[in-house]
């Protein structure tokens, strides 16, 4: 009888143990996540409840952790876990073997521009243009620097200026940013870690786009992921009904640079939280009206558009983290007017006519003999944008815009990207067809810097060498028809590093 309880006392005693275990093996990842002091996201799910009851909004977001989601077809997160993302932002690549840095030092990339005069820049930083943070209230942006940045007078000298304000100041008639320019690189580092102010709707445009300001004074346009990188448009869509794609505008930017065109302005992708960082922030009430709570206990939000801004289109969090693209604003047209002219190869934008380049066999002719296509370099950025767009696969292109200051002799500054030539142009995608310097190959090292990296997955860089070989092959057939002269421009004539000026394009 003795032996059956102690026996009894022993089982019991094993199950207390067991259940022990159990409850200590499953507290301890919650014990480690709270105190983890290198978490990269802005607040831990627990906080959530606290906020909404602040904001009269409904206490249904339920408090669990956030999870990889990159299996998912439905993932609105990265398609790397939060943790795996380096809290910094920051993803560097060996320059060892890197096929990045041997495109740019091919004599290609190496060209100079002629010397700048004021009526060269955008902005002359001795009277265009000042920056005072004593004007402003919060001045955290420049905490960490020290005396030795200002001037005798007091005033801050230009090297301690944001970094967005330093991309502005560098704009010239040829280029929005220097091959080399340290600052872009600091600029796509401020996209992703500078801390949100406020948010507001972009007005205008089809889709919803917002504008975010950051803590040193700087803004982005934020487009928020509507689907993932494995989505492909239907082939019976019409070519403006799909939606912008978040990585397009982001693959665009590093596809820009890899050409040396140099036209479209910084983008970073970004992690961010719609709780902490648009809904809190926003004083835009029209948008703050449009969260709400998903069955699936998101926080979801569908702003105000023309298209897709409706609950059926809401943008939803997983459970209120989304990736978006965050593109540098470019200076406000206050400061530095800009003018829109209207694309001569525009699509009809209906659904059963035909644009008129389509139909009209000398619609080319006439285009040539029309300023600012007579003369110039405007023809020819015209096509540089063109095998961009086309390598993109962006086929909603309907006008482009100009620096005013500049006249009609400066670039074509290539806006909204989600969806006859230079013979530097044609020498150089004839380099990028080569395997040594391959196009897929060279955005996919460019690329993986991003914080939301992968931002292509591998059929859309297969696709960019297909498109390539078929620029190419078209290019082929015209020389092969028309001869070499005729086709392609000369701009390398002469001293490589300075000649900017061209003939008129009559021939082309």
């Amino acid at each position: 009888m003795i032996l059956l309880r102690k026996f009894r006392v022993l089982i019991l005693m094993v199950f207390l143990i067991a259940c022990s275990m159990h409850i200590m093996i499953d507290l301890l990842p919650k014990l480690e996540r709270h105190g983890n002091s290198g978490c990269s996201c802005s607040h831990t799910p627990s906080e959530e409840p606290q906020s909404w009851g602040k904001q009269g909004w409904p206490n249904k977001h339920t408090l669990r952790i956030l999870q990889d989601f990159s299996n998912e077809p439905s993932s609105n997160v990265s398609s790397h876990s939060l943790e795996r993302i380096p809290a910094t932002g920051d993803k560097t690549i060996p320059v060892k073997g890197s096929r990045l840095s041997a495109l740019y030092e091919h004599p290609l990339y190496k060209r100079s521009l002629p010397p700048l005069t004021n009526e060269d820049t955008l902005f002359n930083v001795n009277t265009d243009i000042r920056f005072d943070p004593k004007a402003a209230e919060d001045q955290e942006w420049n905490t960490e620097g020290n005396v030795d940045e200002f001037s005798p007078t007091g005033e801050l000298t230009a090297d301690s200026y944001p970094n967005w304000l330093r991309f502005h100041i560098g704009i010239n008639r040829y280029e929005l940013y220097s091959r080399h320019n340290p600052v872009i690189d600091a600029l796509l580092k401020d996209l992703v870690t500078q801390r949100i102010t406020s948010v507001a709707m972009k007005s205008g445009g089809t889709q919803l786009k917002l504008i975010m300001t950051f803590q040193n004074y700087g803004q982005a346009l934020f487009k928020p992921m509507k689907q993932t990188r494995e989505q492909e448009t239907p082939p019976d869509f019409f070519y403006f009904s799909d939606f912008e794609r978040h990585n397009a505008e982001i693959a665009a930017f590093h596809l820009d640079r890899i050409l040396d065109f140099r036209r479209v302005p910084p983008v970073a992708g970004r992690l961010v939280n719609m709780t902490k960082e648009i809904r809190d922030v926003t004083r835009d009430k029209k948008l703050w009206r449009t969260f709400f709570i998903s069955p699936a206990n998101n926080v979801c939000f569908y702003g105000e558009c023309s298209y897709y801004c409706s609950t059926e289109h809401a943008l939803c969090g997983k459970p209120d983290q989304i990736e978006g693209s965050l593109a540098a604003f470019l200076p406000d047209l206050a400061l530095a007017k800009r003018k829109t002219w209207r694309n001569p190869w525009r699509r009809s934008y209906h659904k059963r006519k035909k644009a008129e380049w389509e139909v009209d066999p000398d619609y080319c002719e006439e285009v040539k003999q029309t300023p600012p296509y007579d003369s110039g370099t405007r023809l020819l950025d015209i096509m540089d944008m063109t095998v961009f767009d086309f390598l993109m696969g962006n086929m909603d292109r309907h006008h482009y815009e100009t620096f005013e200051k500049f006249g009609n002799e400066t670039f074509i500054i290539h806006l909204d990207n989600g969806r006859g030539v230079r013979k530097s142009t044609h020498l150089r995608l004839q380099l990028l067809a080569k395997e040594e310097y391959k196009l897929s190959t060279l955005m996919a090292e460019s690329l993986v810097r991003d914080r939301l990296s992968p931002i292509l997955i591998q059929p859309h860089l297969k696709a960019m060498d297909r498109r390539l070989r078929q620029v190419l092959n078209v290019l082929s057939e015209c020389i092969e028809k028309e001869g070499y002269t005729y086709v392609v421009e000369d701009d390398l004539q002469g001293d490589q590093g300075t000649d900017h000026t061209h003939t008129s394009p009559q021939r082309r």
